[in-house]
């Protein structure tokens, strides 16, 4: 499979953008999709606000979506870190949008006061929830709203009340993807452009994920036995279920991975969540040690005399 990069032109100027602001800003709101928090975190806006030391509320969107017993294992590990307070909600939930502004309160007591408003600033990466969360906190439709990547492209300034004041920054990838599972998990959660991936590529590392951490929910979708199965086969066998088929009556792949991937943004597998505390760790150290292997490898090379 390839790797899947993409990071748009404007999102270069917005990243300098956001620098600048920071310098003027109280707290961070930083918006995750619940069903990946680690893959959907920008390490830019992590790099950004610890240069200030900003505070920030982490905002694991999409939780209605999640695996439950998995998000709060995310809770968990995002409020044990400092100056770090998580919640998990669905931003078109207007009673738990609700919550949010005393959460940020709570983050910057010296905040109060004539002269003082709580200034914070909305970031996250694209399509993840930010202007429908945005929207919520204003009580109306101030934002573009859109289930495309990038629908917003300008820095907005907004008032919530007299003494809140939310600066909503562009959706933001960072230049490189440094794990290719990141960037699947991340095209199937339709947080990358559809001219940067190949969706029956997507679509077969979401079937081998799935196959190995929710097996029966794929059943109960599609009628079929997964056992022994991988990604590819599971598409296959989903085209043949739906009679999606092209000239000469083979199954059509195409069709079936856009119909798996729209079935699990949607919501029709039920709740799932793509990696957990655990499977990141164990994938950080998986990746450290090939990186470790690979550069041992080219060191040895360089040291073969040449004849």
């Amino acid at each position: 499979m390839a790797t899947i990069q993409w990071f748009p032109g404007h999102m270069n100027a917005a990243r300098k953008k956001a620098a600048e602001t920071m310098e003027i800003t109280d707290l961070v709101i930083e918006v995750l999709d619940a069903r990946l928090p680690a893959a959907s975190s920008n390490p830019m806006v992590e790099e950004i606000r610890s240069q200030r030391q900003r505070p920030c509320l982490k905002v694991l969107n999409k939780s209605d979506l999640a695996d439950p017993e998995v998000t709060k294992a995310w809770l968990q590990y995002f409020n044990s870190q400092p100056g770090v307070t998580a919640v998990a909600l669905s931003c078109k939930n207007p009673a738990e949008v609700a919550r949010i502004p005393a959460l940020c309160r709570e983050q910057v007591p010296h905040r109060v006061g004539p002269g003082k408003p709580v200034r914070m600033l909305l970031m996250g990466i694209p399509n993840v929830g930010k202007s429908t969360l945005m929207n919520g906190l204003l009580r109306k439709r101030v934002a573009k709203v859109g289930d495309e990547p990038a629908v917003t492209k300008q820095q907005q300034r907004l008032y919530l009340n007299k003494t809140m004041v939310l600066t909503d920054m562009p959706g933001l990838m960072w230049p490189k993807i440094a794990y290719d599972s990141d960037g699947f998990m991340l095209a199937a959660s339709h947080a990358i452009g559809v001219n940067a991936l190949i969706e029956e590529e997507v679509a077969a590392f979401l079937g081998d994920l799935l196959i190995k951490r929710y097996p029966e929910r794929l059943e109960a979708r599609y009628k079929i036995p997964v056992e022994g199965m991988d990604g590819i086969a599971l598409i296959e066998a989903i085209a043949r279920r739906r009679g999606f088929k092209v000239r000469g009556g083979e199954p059509d792949i195409e069709k079936g991975a856009h119909t798996f991937i729209q079935d699990y943004r949607s919501g029709a597998l039920g709740r799932i969540s793509l990696e957990t505390p655990e499977s990141r760790q164990a994938m950080l150290a998986s990746a450290k040690a090939e990186a470790e292997k690979a550069a041992q490898e080219a060191s040895g090379k360089e040291d073969v005399p040449v004849l």
